[in-house]
């Protein structure tokens, strides 16, 4: 109870369980992370089953960009994610004869890769990392299409492992180089030339570069603007890749080069990168090599750079985060592109397939005139169908009435007409040429339209498509024999459900056959008597012989049937004829290439992307610690600093000719800026320092 009556005791307020608020905060971080990888292996997927290989509008830079974007996932994001706490991966790549493996060597203060045009590594890139840290690069985790080797003895001149013939296996391989000169969480890698004269080798350089956390981009004053290396510098402003540039072999008084390349730099998108300066090494003189190695003077600022990197655990992953970031958002836009150029293939694949489809059903319905109007029954075929009716007593007893015919069915039957064989021949015949035709006719139509369209002229290449196959007549052949057995056997097949015929038909069914096969080629209509008269009115008689026989009903049913099976054989010719186009899209998988499925994949991709990055922890004042603004300045080989709470940031110094001018840093922060805490007035890391007087330094 109080003891001060009317005033109600404040109630008790539990504190803040921060512990319990972080580990949820992690746990939550932790799934969306999980979400993201699992949207990226979807995207993945999607990305390995997608075929590109018509010649559609784009497609070469598009497949350029599924191959850039299953790199990316499979050499770095994928194994980022997943691994989030493997060292940064610097890749130190440029030009032909840029001094990048000087560089590095000089970096560290020992020789771990072999400079020259022409040397070991031009296959076998080197990977420079603290012994601690050999188990993040002695497995598949990164760069998984390299087999690793541990000594410059285990790779030959080729790049090949040694003992392998580099003709034979062509096997590439990543040296790997424990050195106690790098800090713990930092690896460099010496990556073939960007411009080599050997396309395997560009192409490699490009895949290294695709897997860093960071480039460190190594040019020439005398190259520095060449048109190569700015391809690659764009690609990688594009995806937000973090770079910095080291401006190499600069001439004692051509320190303006520098900001010119720093103009460059702004116009591709690249303006907060660092950029290092090295002299030109001169013999005796500043810059001068030391047993094949830079004075540490000369490199000061890059290896500090790199050695605060390595150090500050915040400060890597910031930079890997930011890069991380870039390449997931890359990804997403190479993917819609991708999608689109799925859409063009599934397009162009219906389209070719379109045109397969639309001549070949027109060459079908060319033999189905020509077998219904009564064209088939002219020339040889009339001459013999004549030659058959005419000769008998039948063809009398059919002009005398149709009540006569049945009185001399079994008088025609018994006479067994030798010329119902030649009938049936002269059917044959002509049945096979039209139909030859027609499919000439469609292989000639297709083969122009393919011809006609980029995608399908492509596929021409090499093939016999422009005629039928050279075994279709055979094959035509024996289908219309096929088909005249067919008639043959409703005709059997009818007679026996018929006692009073039996007889009759075990007599002559080659001449009820024929006759059958006279009125399939008469009309595609009823048949109704009379309104049969083809060359002379003789199918009539063909007509009569059947209904005297069977009867009207019986008669239509037959013939129905008789022009079902051909136009069955008929297509079965055609579709095979088509198949020699169609199997050619078959085979590469075009039909399903639809972009619906990957554009849902990128979808999936970007929402987790935002949602993992919604769970960040923000930075507490968008700054790193003060003390990396010393990773610009001092001198030393590439060893971790020491860490003191403050160091004394000078502004920034601009050269221009002979004169410079102390100007203030830009109020507003780039993302290095950001990460080694420049606000206003602060140090530019990205700034192109002036040479002193002596000694090299910078």
């Amino acid at each position: 109870m109080s003891d001060s009556p009317g005033v109600s005791p404040e109630p008790l307020q539990p504190e803040a369980d921060t512990g319990s608020t972080l580990a949820a905060a992690a746990l939550t971080t932790h799934a969306e992370a999980a979400a993201l990888v699992d949207a990226l292996d979807g995207l993945r997927s999607r990305l390995g089953a997608l075929r590109l290989p018509l010649a559609t509008p784009g497609a070469d830079t598009a497949r350029t960009d599924l191959a850039r974007a299953v790199g990316q996932l499979d050499d770095y994001l994928l194994p980022r994610l997943r691994a989030e706490k493997a060292p940064l991966l610097v890749v130190v790549g440029g030009s032909t004869g840029a001094g990048k493996s000087t560089l590095v060597n000089s970096i560290l203060g020992e020789h771990v890769t072999a400079p020259g045009v022409l040397r070991p590594t031009t296959r076998a890139p080197v990977l420079v990392h603290h012994p601690l840290d050999a188990r993040w690069f002695s497995t598949d985790r990164v760069l998984a299409g390299l087999a690793r080797v541990t000594t410059s003895a285990d790779v030959t001149t080729s790049g090949a492992p040694r003992g392998e013939h580099p003709r034979l296996a062509p096997t590439r391989t990543l040296r790997l180089v424990a050195s106690e000169a790098i800090p713990p969480g930092l690896a460099l890698l010496d990556a073939p030339d960007v411009d080599s004269v050997e396309t395997a080798n560009r192409e490699l350089a490009g895949e290294l570069l695709g897997a860093a956390d960071l480039w460190l981009f190594v040019t020439t004053a005398a190259r520095y603007a060449d048109a190569v290396p700015w391809e690659l510098l764009r690609s990688a402003a594009q995806r937000r890749a973090q770079v910095a540039l080291v401006l190499d072999r600069v001439d004692p008084g051509a320190e303006a080069v520098a900001e010119d390349l720093r103009r460059l730099t702004r116009e591709h998108g690249l303006g907060e990168a660092p950029i290092f300066v090295v002299a030109e090494a001169a013999a005796g003189g500043v810059g001068s090599l030391e047993d094949g190695l830079l004075p540490e003077s000369s490199v000061a600022e890059v290896s500090t750079w790199l050695s605060g990197l390595g150090g500050d655990p915040e400060a890597r992953r910031r930079v890997i985060t930011a890069t991380r970031d870039g390449v997931v958002d890359d990804l997403v836009r190479r993917a819609v592109q991708l999608a689109g150029a799925a859409d063009a293939q599934e397009a162009a694949d219906a389209r070719l397939r379109s045109a397969v489809e639309r001549h070949h059903a027109e060459a079908v319905r060319t033999v189905e005139q020509a077998t219904s109007d009564g064209a088939i029954l002219r020339g040889e075929v009339l001459a013999r169908w004549q030659d058959f009716v005419g000769t008998s007593e039948f063809f009398r007893a059919v002009e005398k009435g149709v009540g006569r015919v049945r009185d001399a069915v079994t008088g025609f039957f018994r006479g067994k007409p030798a010329q119902a064989p030649q009938v049936e021949q002269a059917i044959a015949s002509g049945l096979e040429s039209v139909v030859l035709d027609a499919a000439e006719a469609a292989a000639e139509h297709t083969y122009e339209s393919w011809r006609g369209d980029a995608a399908g002229a492509a596929l021409l290449e090499g093939l016999e498509l422009s005629r039928t196959s050279a075994g279709l007549r055979g094959e035509i052949a024996g289908q219309v024999r096929a088909w005249q057995g067919d008639v043959l056997e409703l005709v059997r097949e009818q007679g026996a459900s018929k006692r009073g015929a039996a007889r009759a038909l075990s007599l002559s069914v080659n001449a009820l056959g024929v006759s059958l096969m006279v009125i399939v080629f008469a009309s595609t209509a009823g048949l109704t008597g009379a309104e049969i008269g083809i060359a002379g009115g003789t199918a009539v008689v063909g007509q009569k012989l059947l209904e005297a026989v069977f009867g009207d009903d019986a008669v239509r049913r037959l013939a129905a049937q008789a022009r079902q099976r051909l136009a069955a054989r008929v297509q079965s010719v055609m579709a095979g004829q088509a198949a020699r186009y169609t199997a050619q899209l078959d085979a590469l998988g075009t039909a399903d290439a639809g972009g619906s499925g990957l554009r849902d994949a990128a979808r999936r991709v970007e929402a987790a992307a935002r949602n993992e990055r919604a769970t960040r922890a923000p930075a507490e004042d968008g700054t790193t610690r003060p003390w990396t603004g010393r990773l610009l300045r001092g001198a030393g080989t590439m060893r971790a600093p020491e860490r003191p709470d403050s160091f004394p940031v000078p502004a920034v110094r601009e050269r221009t000719g002979e004169a410079e001018a102390e100007r203030p840093a830009d109020d507003e922060p780039g993302f290095w800026g950001r990460l080694f805490g420049r606000g206003p007035g602060r140090h530019r890391p990205d700034s192109a320092p002036a040479p002193p007087a002596a000694g090299g330094g910078r």
